[in-house]
């Protein structure tokens, strides 16, 4: 398996959990990166970066159960892309990361 993403930084949402008809569970959330960079007037500046992360399973519930909004956490995973339709029926398309592992920080 060659993608893996690793990402530090914080917990920017509680978690929300989507029950499955299966009796599964899914959890979201959105993770920060901070970045900073340089302009071109040779100043620093910073920015957040957003992520959106999701896990299914154990995992899942252990999310719901311990995920604290400004949590600093690492997560390793994998990168996942989709393409859906938005209640206007426009295609819409989204990168998000399958949550394998965390770690509180």
């Amino acid at each position: 398996m060659n993608n893996y993403v690793t990402l530090v930084g914080s917990i920017a949402q509680s978690p929300t959990a989507i029950s499955l008809n299966n009796g599964g569970k899914i959890a979201k959330f959105t993770l920060t990166t901070p970045k900073t960079y340089r302009k071109n007037n040779g100043q620093y500046a910073s920015r957040l970066d957003w992520h959106r992360i999701f896990a299914w399973g154990n995992m899942a519930s252990f999310v719901l159960n311990h995920a604290e909004v400004g949590k600093k956490v690492a997560i390793h995973g994998r990168l996942v892309h989709r393409a859906f339709m938005d209640k206007k029926g426009k295609k819409r398309s989204a990168t998000e990361v399958e949550l394998r592992q965390i770690i509180g920080l």
